[in-house]
């Protein structure tokens, strides 16, 4: 028996034989990266090839995927699923963005418009973490990976900004017991992105090895949130 956010579930040997596991994406381009790389290989394809042979995966993520979008991901799982890998939450930051360009009258006036956007999608992200629970499968979530922007001033004012939307994400899945795969710390060469906010194959490689770690190393029955960056 296994605890996964505060549900028990029963992964153990079904009639003698291990039960086949299975693991869904759900999320964003981040997952369903296939327009952006190319002849190369995407996530899905590159985690198929990695997972152990009794293992299956299926891609729900949708690119362009936002938060409020993942309730309708969940409906269209198979019935077999026993994994979810979730990444989402760079769209809804990108809908932020417009206040990294706006005026500002001080240091904490700035920072005051960053608490409000901290606070408005970690109550969206509460929001889609509780359905996930209530489906009882082994869940992990992402953090969003730093742009790779070609102008330097442009990523560095991106990444400080997206630790506000970050930390959100480490607090409530922390608060869930929900183990976390830090993208920040997985996808950390300009190689590993097809353009400044998709990963390319490279990229794609590291992160089917960091869920390859989440699904075969992590404890449930600790009920404990970890940090997954490789």
């Amino acid at each position: 028996m296994a605890v996964a956010a505060g549900l028990t579930l029963s992964i153990g040997p079904t009639h003698g034989r291990l039960q086949m596991k299975h693991v869904a994406l759900l999320g964003d381009s981040v997952f369903d990266n296939g327009a952006y790389v190319g002849r190369g290989p995407d996530v899905l394809a590159q985690l198929r090839q990695r997972l152990p042979a009794e293992w299956r995966a299926t891609l729900a993520a949708v690119d362009g995927g936002v938060i409020r979008d993942i309730p309708r991901q969940l409906e269209r799982l198979p019935d077999d699923v026993t994994h979810l890998v979730i990444s989402v939450g760079g769209n809804d930051a990108l809908g932020f963005s417009a206040v990294l360009s706006a005026p500002s009258r001080s240091v904490a006036d700035t920072l005051e418009q960053l608490a409000a956007i901290r606070g408005e999608f970690a109550r969206h992200y509460a929001r889609m973490i509780e359905p996930v629970r209530h489906r009882g499968l082994l869940t992990a979530v992402c953090t969003i990976y730093d742009p790779r922007y070609p102008d330097a001033a442009q990523r560095r004012v991106g990444a400080t900004a997206l630790c506000v939307i970050n930390d959100a994400i480490i607090r409530e899945a922390a608060t869930a017991g929900i183990p976390i795969i830090d993208l920040r710390l997985v996808c950390d060469e300009d190689d590993d992105f097809a353009n400044p906010i998709e990963p390319s194959s490279q990229g794609g490689w590291k992160i089917a090895g960091a869920i390859i770690s989440f699904v075969t190393q992590h404890d449930f029955g600790r009920g404990r949130s970890e940090i997954f960056a490789r």
